[in-house]
């Protein structure tokens, strides 16, 4: 759908005057807009990277510049997208991996998207930001710790703002438990669950020839399966923290006012990825990829511990067959919600010691309904045909209405560094046979000043 400032404003107008949400104190006045055009520069226009390009090319306020990927074929497909949305070609920059440095010299691109490979995150945001570009980042785990701290030097050494592109944070039935817990209807609350569950065999092993998956990755694969898949091969730990851990994390105001401190992970053995191939009529006993090894145990769990006194629960698993669900759990004093699927109201439990039937679940929707973050109230209309169920419209407004407003991030590479060092960590915690692993402290006490940002009115 496309839409301008006038039709925008009209469409949100119903919500009325400034909404603030309790529990987080009264939030100053919104800044005035201080440009109407953003100029947007893509790093990586694969499939994601094209996700967050559809949203931008619905907008009449950004204009998509640049892009640089050193594959013609998604080059190919982003400026296919352009054209639907009859905008101006973007200058391409796939001259190899590194003609993005092109990109970022040039002065008519305000912030960059960086979509690219996991590996390639660091690179791609600490060039980003040295070239003064504000940056938006996709989510992963950082392969280093060292990552996190060189993302956090990188962002002190230039300010350049820089942003976290997190969308689960903005899932509908995610916010409206948000608004919940900041209104203390769960009581005190003592322990979340969260994770990554969802079967991703059929992105780990496919050409993108047909709709049927297959048993190839890396050079025979297409888009992740070119480079996801290996991790799969070199690695075991929780390899993707951000959308189980950000979600609850921004519950407990982590980074403003509480911590993660330390942690502690295990993992089973590796048996799903061989069995899909072995099982795969494409691929078979016999296939040259049935004698890989993947290291990956096929279910991760992390236990980490906040300053506060709260406890994490994550879970990885990707590599067996099993429903979507990224297990959602916040649990306090007063009562505990949970969720069994994809963040549609009806898909979970709750209970409430003061008001559910003793000892039974009740259906979450109602209360879902009630506490409806002010967000979603007002911009439900222009996120119905967005990407994840309309979480990357949230996400990306957000990222384009900061800019233009220059006010802080909801969510920053303090928030980046501490949940991507969750992966090397767990990596190392399962080496060493789940020992507790210290979490750094990447605000260097900042944490005890800061405060929450994050949904706390129904603007942007």
């Amino acid at each position: 759908m496309l839409y301008s400032r006038r039709n925008f404003l009209k469409q949100t107008a119903a919500a009325g005057s400034l909404l603030t949400l309790p529990g987080v104190g009264m939030f100053q006045a919104l800044a005035e807009e201080k440009r109407t055009t953003v100029r947007i520069g893509m790093i990586a226009v694969g499939l994601r990277g094209q996700d967050h390009m559809q949203e931008l090319l619905k907008r009449t306020d950004v204009e998509i510049v640049a892009m640089a990927d050193p594959d013609p074929k998604m080059m190919a497909m982003a400026q296919a997208l352009i054209q639907k949305y009859n905008k101006k070609a973007a200058v391409e920059y796939g001259k190899g991996p590194y003609d993005y440095r092109n990109l970022l010299k040039r002065t008519d691109v305000d912030a960059v998207y960086v979509c690219s490979p996991w590996e390639w995150h660091l690179q791609h945001g600490v060039d980003a930001m040295e070239a003064g570009k504000i940056t938006a980042m996709e989510v992963c785990g950082a392969i280093k710790l060292q990552d996190c701290w060189d993302f956090v030097n990188a962002y002190e050494k230039t300010k350049t703002p820089f942003m976290m592109l997190e969308n689960v944070c903005y899932r509908r039935d995610i916010m409206a438990v948000l608004n919940m817990v900041r209104q203390g209807r769960f009581g005190e609350v003592l322990h979340l669950q969260g994770g990554y569950e969802h079967d991703l065999r059929g992105v780990l092993f496919t050409t993108g020839q047909t709709d049927e998956p297959g048993v190839d990755f890396g050079e025979k694969g297409f888009s992740e399966a070119r480079w996801r898949t290996q991790h799969y091969v070199n690695r075991n730990g929780e390899l993707y923290p951000t959308h189980g851990l950000g979600p609850v994390a921004n519950m407990i105001d982590i980074n403003r006012g509480n911590r993660l401190a330390r942690l502690s992970s295990i993992a089973t053995k590796a048996r799903g990825l061989h069995d899909y191939i072995v099982k795969n009529p494409k691929g078979g006993p016999n296939h040259p990829n049935a004698k890989v090894v993947f290291k990956q145990g096929d279910i991760v769990n992390t236990q980490i511990q906040c300053e506060n006194g709260e406890t994490i629960l994550l879970t990885h698993d990707t590599s067996l067959p099993r429903p979507y669900n990224l297990g959602f759990r916040v649990q306090g004093t007063n009562g505990l919600w949970q969720d069994f699927h994809a963040g549609e109201p009806e898909a979970g439990f709750i209970h409430f010691e003061d008001k559910s039937p003793h000892h039974k679940w009740e259906d979450p929707k109602p209360y879902l309904e009630e506490y409806d973050h002010p967000l979603w109230k007002k911009y439900s209309a222009l996120s119905t045909e967005s990407g994840h169920g309309g979480m990357d419209f949230f996400v990306d407004n957000a990222f384009i209405e900061c800019i233009k407003r220059d006010v802080e991030f909801p969510l920053d590479v303090y928030d980046l560094a501490t949940w991507y060092a969750i992966t090397p960590l767990s990596e190392k915690s399962i080496q060493e046979k789940g020992q507790l692993q210290e979490i750094p402290d990447f605000t260097k006490g900042k944490w005890k000043t800061r405060k929450p940002i994050f949904g706390v009115h129904g603007e942007y």
